[in-house]
């Protein structure tokens, strides 16, 4: 994302798994706010950590004081194995978290909030709800979420004030009527971008500032 990020490799189910973290100040402290593991769009179809999507949520949390963690699923880039459907990429997303929280802020466990892009939105709602029992994640965005094609999980109704869903009007890679069929149920609000794709195409900044003020709510 800059010349600041860091580049670096944790041990997962299938071998290594690419990691890129970045930091409000470019330091090796572990931001006041917390850590947020972001996930990137589906793996056969291209998407990486370096998904433009992806970046822009990481500097939506890096503006708003996190350090972010950025992840190649299985098989893409430098992370070991390969494409399981979202079971394993599942493993690699909790590895990745179990990871996060061992960042610290004065020696305290980081706080942790998870973010995800199309099948890693998808990959994301069941890492969050795998956290049962864990703490409560501090903020939850979810960004064009797969949930017809690869279903998403329902939301526990206690992370719903904190959690941002943005979807595409104009969306036809996951339509926003699927998605609108997954929230009602949950009575979880979705926020729609009028005009927007699947990848926010000249919408990018809109996007951010959708975040970012999300962020800066909780």
């Amino acid at each position: 994302m800059n010349a600041a990020t860091q580049k670096s490799c944790i041990p997962g189910a299938a071998g290594d798994i690419e990691l890129a973290i970045d930091r409000p100040d470019g330091s090796a402290a572990v931001a006041a706010r917390g850590v947020a593991v972001i996930a990137h769009p589906h793996p056969l179809f291209g998407g990486t950590l370096d998904n433009k999507v992806v970046q822009t949520l990481a500097r939506a949390f890096v503006q708003c004081g996190w350090t972010t963690v950025r992840f190649n699923f299985r098989g893409v880039g430098l992370s070991a194995g390969t494409h399981d459907d979202g079971r394993g990429e599942l493993q690699d997303h909790l590895a990745v978290c179990a990871y996060a929280q061992t960042l610290t802020t004065n020696g305290q466990p980081g706080v942790l909030a998870l973010a995800g892009f199309s099948f890693g939105a998808f990959v994301t709602t069941h890492a969050a709800q795998q956290r049962s029992g864990a703490p409560a994640l501090a903020a939850l965005v979810l960004v064009g979420t797969s949930v017809s094609r690869a279903p998403a999980a329902t939301l526990n109704a206690a992370l719903h004030p904190t959690t941002l869903v943005v979807h595409g009007e104009l969306d036809d890679t996951v339509l926003l009527a699927d998605v609108l069929n997954w929230a009602r149920p949950q009575a979880l609000p979705v926020t729609v971008v009028p005009g927007g794709g699947h990848f926010f195409h000249g919408q990018l900044p809109l996007l951010k500032g959708l975040v970012t003020r999300h962020l800066q709510s909780l």
